[in-house]
């Protein structure tokens, strides 16, 4: 079955993205357009590039972005983005959206306009770097004239830029949003990250309703944007939300498994 494919951010909790595409790959579903913000653009990007959901999986495990070797000197951010250019140059080596098996849309924000930008030819790399450089945490990415941000920002769940393409969309949101208590916001971090969150889902769960199906692991809410740990377990998470999701969808017609 055909579809289109909407990948939000989610930080870390973005390897759940991973375990949705080994799903669809068993069940046959054929990917034709691909819109992924922050870490959606990530993954979404090395699958578009042509890259199975093994082999993003290691390269994620083996990249190590807090390494000392990426600290910022003298950049607004504790990692310099641009120093994970050279790890996906070996994936992209052509660096441009033209050389994509699918067509690709990524979001980032102009931090010096405050505008959204969607990325969808020419350069690759850096718009995906931009798009997942959350702010503070990442040095903002020079593309051209401007400087870019994590597409988070402003749209972190980008629906809107396949759908006039797709008939059928599986949107994979891994910032499930539920009430917490106060006891869990222990940190300024802490409060800073469900902030984002709230803005997030302001924006991104109106949009479930123009998807086919929407995964949305609720368990990843246990797990932090930026904690490297336990990726085996946020994998196995997409990957078994996006198994029951498929099993009990009824808007979608579920091709039958091919991978098992």
């Amino acid at each position: 079955m055909k579809a289109g494919l909407v990948l939000s951010g989610g930080g870390f909790r973005g390897i759940a993205h991973i375990g949705v595409l080994k799903a669809l790959n068993e069940f046959g579903f054929q990917i034709t357009h691909i819109a992924g913000t922050s870490a959606g653009a990530v993954i979404g990007a090395l699958y578009a590039g042509g890259l199975d959901w093994k082999q993003i999986l290691e390269f994620i495990k083996e990249v190590d972005i807090f390494s000392f070797n990426n600290y910022a000197l003298g950049k607004p951010g504790f990692v310099d983005t641009e120093k994970l250019y050279d790890r996906f140059s070996v994936f992209f080596p052509e660096d441009n959206f033209e050389s994509l098996e699918i067509p690709m849309f990524i979001t980032a924000t102009d931090i010096l306009e405050g505008s959204l930008k969607v990325f969808t030819k020419g350069e690759l790399i850096r718009p995906i770097l931009a798009s997942a450089a959350f702010p503070g945490v990442f040095t903002p990415v020079k593309i051209e004239d401007s400087y870019y941000v994590d597409g988070g920002a402003l749209n972190n769940f980008p629906v809107d830029l396949i759908k006039d393409y797709c008939k059928d969309i599986i949107g994979v949101y891994v910032n499930p949003f539920l009430k917490v208590e106060i006891d869990q916001l222990k940190h300024s971090y802490n409060v800073l990250e469900r902030a984002y969150q709230i803005r997030a889902a302001k924006d991104s769960l109106p949009k479930f309703e123009d998807c086919s199906l929407v995964i949305s692991p609720k368990d990843l809410i246990n797990h932090r944007t930026f904690s490297v740990k336990d990726m085996d377990t946020v994998f196995n998470l997409g990957y078994e939300a996006a198994i029951e999701a498929l099993e009990n969808s009824a808007s979608l017609q579920i091709p039958d498994k091919t991978g098992l």
